[in-house]
């Protein structure tokens, strides 16, 4: 087998198709959770800190000069994206929380009774014959 045919074997599996959309919707769920956490939710937080703006938040390791630029540490960033993963983290739970209940309800239905064997089905044809 070439390795064309192989590569394209693997590539078109189900499994694989299905794991690459969810990593595209996966990585757009996460731009849409980040613009919500610093769009919408952390300037509430802010305001009610005092008016500070989380992305502003830094420590100067050595100041600015007309040459180089500051060297800080962007810890304000880092809570925001700390605040992006617990959210997306808990989304994520959520769905997986509710597709488990789903199959635990698919799990507990009883199985439907089996097929009666030729045997019943040819006495149940003579009991009925005779009832005639």
């Amino acid at each position: 087998m070439s390795m064309m045919k192989e590569f394209k074997d693997f590539a078109m599996r189900g499994n694989v198709v299905d794991m690459a959309i969810g990593i595209v919707l996966g990585a757009a769920f996460g731009k849409i959770v980040s613009t919500f956490v610093s769009s919408v939710l952390m300037p509430p937080i802010g305001l009610l800190l005092g008016g500070v703006d989380f992305n502003k938040l830094m420590i100067i390791l050595k100041e600015a000069t007309e040459e180089t630029e500051a060297v800080a540490i962007s810890y304000g960033a880092f809570l925001n994206t700390v605040i992006d993963f617990i959210f997306i983290a808990f989304a994520i739970f959520m769905v997986v929380r509710a597709m488990n209940n789903m199959k635990k309800k698919e799990e507990e239905k009883p199985a439907p009774p089996p097929a009666p064997s030729k045997e019943e089905v040819l006495l149940t044809e003579i009991r009925d014959a005779l009832k005639k």
